[in-house]
């Protein structure tokens, strides 16, 4: 499934609910199936930082596909970095460069988050290309 394909099918489980609140609900649903991050790993090299609530990402990668690892101490939080994981998790390095995380703004939940916790969402969809790019063939 291309990150296209992954992103339209979020949008489309997401236009289940008809209000914002069932969005979240759902949202933070994904945040708990996120794979555990072990407490070792959640080390400050790992921290987002400008995030309100403290949120670590881990990115490996094996035979040329990027694996991200991630938790937060919000629920909320988890969830929506749950969405990007989704998306970025087991693609190349050059496909995550090269796409376009605006769908985030298409599920309607942006609208409903404090500034800064709105903010976090650039910041999350930044540094995971940022890992990326770390694996990227120059």
């Amino acid at each position: 499934m291309s990150i296209a394909d992954k992103q339209q099918e979020i949008l489309g489980e997401l236009s289940f609910f008809p209000d914002w609140q069932e969005r979240y609900e759902y949202v933070i649903g994904l945040g708990r199936k996120l794979s555990a991050m072990p407490e070792e790993m959640k080390t400050g090299d790992k921290l987002i930082k400008g995030c309100q609530s403290q949120v670590w990402l881990d990115a490996r990668i094996s035979d040329g596909k990027v694996h991200y690892l991630a938790d937060s101490d919000s629920v909320i939080t988890k969830g929506m970095i749950a969405l990007f994981v989704r998306v970025l998790d087991g693609e190349t390095p050059d496909a995550i460069l090269s796409t376009d995380l605006s769908f985030i703004d298409k599920t309607g939940l942006k609208e409903h988050l404090a500034p800064t916790r709105a903010n976090a969402l650039n910041l999350m969809a930044t540094q995971m290309k940022q890992r990326a790019l770390e694996f990227s063939v120059p």
